[in-house]
Parts: structure tokens; sequence; C-alpha cells
């Protein structure tokens, strides 16, 4: 994924603003905009982090009530979260494609990252209310 290659310049081109706080009410600059959308991609995976282990118990009690050889819901979901990483991961690596060497490009792919991690902690949460 193009994430961490684009982690060093960012970095260095915020280096200067680091003295002022950044308002993402109103972002000025690309590198504030970029900045603003992986701290929005930051929050949405944290929700995410909270949500999955409340819909992982909710799997591991439906585990617990089967008979040994007909678990798997916990599993289920694990394989599931693993696949879904990868595709948010290569999906959003796709997006940042139409930005190629262009200073949107990092932002970009932060938007798709939080945008689709929003998605999928919704999804986790109205899974971990089904019981």
């Amino acid at each position: 994924m193009t994430l961490r290659p684009l982690a060093l310049p960012v970095l260095l081109l915020a280096a200067p603003a680091a003295a002022q706080p950044v308002n993402c009410a109103d972002p000025q600059v690309q590198v504030e905009l970029t900045w603003c959308a992986e701290q929005a991609w930051l929050r949405a995976d944290a929700r995410l982090n909270a949500a999955y282990p409340r819909a992982r118990a909710v799997m591991r009690g439906i585990d617990a009530a089967l008979p040994p050889d007909r678990r798997g819901a916990e599993r289920s979901l694990r394989d599931a979260q693993r696949t879904w990483i990868a595709f948010r991961d290569g999906a959003c690596d796709a997006e940042g494609w139409v930005f190629t060497g262009g200073s949107a490009q990092g932002m970009a792919i932060y938007a798709c990252l939080e945008r689709l991690t929003v998605q999928r902690a919704a999804d986790l949460e109205s899974l971990a209310a089904m019981r």
C-alpha cells in the first residue's frame, strides 16, 4: 500500500506547520487537508477497533452454544475481517492511483480508508447488536 511511502514526505512537509495547530474545519493547504483526512481515518479506525471485539464476543457466544463440530462463527468473522482489511487497503490504494504524482494522492487514500472503515465499523456494530 502507498501509505508508508507517503508518510515521510507528508511529515516533512508538515514540520514547519507543526508550530500552529491545524483547523480541520477549515484546512488551508494540501498538507493540512491530508493531515485532516488522516485524522478522520484514525478516528474511524478507533471505532472499528472498538466494534470488532464486541462482534467477536457475540460470535464466540454463538460458538459456545453449539456442539463443537458445528462451531465456526468466531472463525468466520476473523477470516472475514482479515479479508476485508486486504480489500480495503487494496481498494484505497487503487483510488490513490487516480492522483498519482499529485499532492492530493495521500488525502484521497486516507479519505477512502476513512469511508470504508466507517462502513465496516457500522456493520460490526450492527452484528454485535444482534444478540
